[in-house]
């Protein structure tokens, strides 16, 4: 790749950072960013967070697949060994991934276990070891996902120390989880939702580092707040459960109020029309309905017909057989005239 080519991709890539959907443990899959790509051409997708060793020593590269519809995708990668990965990420980037992204803000006992996720905000001179490595072994782009820091640190101290330092071994663009994790006393999901948020904390970052592409991440849960954000200086907004739970309220718009583009707003009807070719595929090459559908249960959070919808995939779509004719079923709840 030239260097103009690739700084033009970085550019783009950074376009569509403006808006992304979290990396979301059991959450977003294939098959949960399929639907999401339906809603949004432009909004950037992560996979699940992938352990380095699962790829590198487990040889479990199916974790890498998706469909190329999804782009722009970025894989999230969890390790905390430099050379390792940096093979991962070459697994990654040769899987043909926009993006390589170091999780650095996971609080789960499994993830402290492993010495990655949030604990690493307490090693930010190996994290700068990891992604220099992960940069060299790569044209992809490199970034990370942190918090403002863990348990008894002070985040005014920490963090741009931590930023610095990654910066300095070419990190470009963060992602900042804007609350501390506390890796002892509370659960992960306690961690998503007690420790305060600190959103002018992220701003000042962002004054501090103007160079860096800064997004934030933490509590966003409407288009809303995300231009709100964007409006103040932030390079981008990413975010999670709302995307997940209310995807069409978050998504449907998001082309028009995030990117600018014109034309009509996405449609959640049209997306499950959209899916239905997709859930033939997943059958056919023998998977079950119920790993696609689960990801569809709140594409109608707030309308008419939600409940019914719900219950329906839910009730139905683990049964024997079930297949596209249960979504139309459930899809008539909605609308009738749709189905």
């Amino acid at each position: 790749m030239s260097a103009e080519s690739e700084k033009e991709g970085v550019s783009e890539l950074h376009r569509a950072a403006r808006l992304s959907v979290a990396p979301m443990m059991d959450w977003t899959d294939r098959h949960c960013r399929y639907l999401h790509r339906l809603l949004s051409r432009e909004t950037l997708l992560y996979t699940e967070m992938v352990t380095a060793p699962a790829l590198v020593r487990g040889g479990a590269l199916h974790l890498l697949d998706y469909a190329p519809e999804e782009h722009p995708v970025a894989l999230q990668l969890g390790g905390s060994d430099p050379a390792e990965l940096a093979q991962a990420a070459r697994l990654g980037a040769d899987a043909g991934y926009d993006e390589i992204n170091l999780n650095c803000g996971c609080p789960s006992d499994r993830v402290q276990s492993g010495t990655f996720g949030a604990v690493l905000m307490k090693q930010p001179e190996l994290v700068a070891d990891c992604v220099a490595a992960m940069i060299a072994a790569v044209d992809t782009e490199v970034t990370v996902k942190c918090r403002l820091g863990v348990d008894d640190q002070e985040p005014e101290a920490v963090l741009p120390d931590f930023i610095e330092k990654v910066a300095a071994a070419g990190v470009r663009r963060i992602t900042i989880h804007a609350r501390k994790a506390w890796l002892q006393g509370l659960s992960p999901k306690e961690n998503r939702d007690i420790p305060p948020l600190d959103y002018p904390l992220v701003m000042r970052m962002k004054q501090a580092f103007p160079d860096l592409h800064i997004s934030i991440n933490g509590g966003i849960d409407t288009l809303d707040l995300a231009e709100e954000l964007l409006a103040e200086g932030l390079d981008g907004v990413m975010i999670g459960r709302a995307a997940y739970h209310q995807p069409a309220d978050i998504l449907c718009a998001a082309d028009r109020r995030i990117y600018g583009a014109s034309g009509p707003d996405s449609d959640p009807i049209a997306a499950v029309h959209g899916m239905l070719p997709y859930i033939e595929t997943h059958l056919a090459a023998g998977g079950k309905l119920a790993q696609v559908t689960r990801h569809m249960l709140g594409l109608f959070a707030g309308r008419p017909g939600a409940r019914v919808w719900r219950r329906v995939l839910s009730e139905g779509a683990h049964r024997p057989g079930a297949g596209p004719e249960l979504v139309q079923e459930a899809l008539a709840a909605v609308r009738p005239e749709a189905a």
